[in-house]
């Protein structure tokens, strides 16, 4: 079962890792190409905080966000800012984020994500996790997929090769990670066996890092995936 409480504490452990690096910063470095196609890390900054703003519209019972075009229009309209003001922003979302353990909740119910996702409640900090663990990543400030907590990866791993369960598109895949660990993935039928470090199992799923050039593959090639 999930312990929000704990992925709570580790939200903020995360959130406060990403910040004492970015603390370290100026502000042409917020200018700066990311590892995501087309987004500066202004933009990377821009997209977390408003995250967190999200999650807690989802946890209060409202729409993650107003609507596609309004989600791309606030990360654009943000992502120009000052150091100073990105700090301040991501540091006070995420404390509105975080407030959400003190608020009356049930963490057993179903919430509704974006696009019509559905999850229970009690993953939510999870999902916020994610999303402060791996665009840390994104900055490209130095903080790599190897660097995350082996906890995170495992769990994420977890979570993509599910997410990728049972799709028709996917080739039948199995997982194996060089400190033992297995995943299955794909659809149905005799699999593909994808090996490598659990980070670089990761960068393949997240399409991330080299996205499997350092993956090795027995019975098949390695299969395309859906973008994220």
């Amino acid at each position: 079962m999930t312990d929000h409480v704990h992925d709570l504490r580790s939200v903020r452990e995360a959130g406060d890792r990403l910040l004492i690096d970015v603390a370290k910063l100026d502000n042409a470095a917020l200018a700066g190409e990311s590892h995501l196609p087309g987004w500066t890390r202004g933009h990377i900054l821009a997209h977390v905080a408003r995250n967190a703003d999200a999650l807690v519209n989802v946890l209060e019972g409202r729409p993650m966000y107003e609507s596609a075009e309004a989600r791309d229009g606030d990360i654009e309209r943000d992502a120009p800012r000052p150091l100073e003001v990105q700090l301040a922003d991501v540091r006070e979302a995420s404390e509105r984020f975080l407030a959400q353990e003190g608020a009356e909740q049930d963490w057993s119910r179903t919430v509704e994500l974006r696009n019509g996702v559905t999850d229970l409640a009690s993953n939510v900090p999870f999902r916020r996790l994610v999303e402060i663990e791996l665009h840390h990543v994104d900055l490209n400030i130095g903080y790599a997929l190897e660097d995350l907590p082996d906890e995170f990866t495992g769990r994420e791993i977890d979570f993509l090769a599910d997410r990728w369960s049972g799709r028709p598109e996917v080739p039948p895949t199995a997982l194996v990670a060089a400190d033992g660990r297995s995943w299955r993935t794909g659809s149905a039928g005799d699999p593909a066996v994808v090996s490598g470090t659990a980070a670089g199992l990761l960068a393949w799923l997240a399409g991330r890092g080299d996205k499997g050039a350092s993956l090795t593959t027995a019975g098949g090639p390695l299969p395309a995936l859906p973008p994220l």
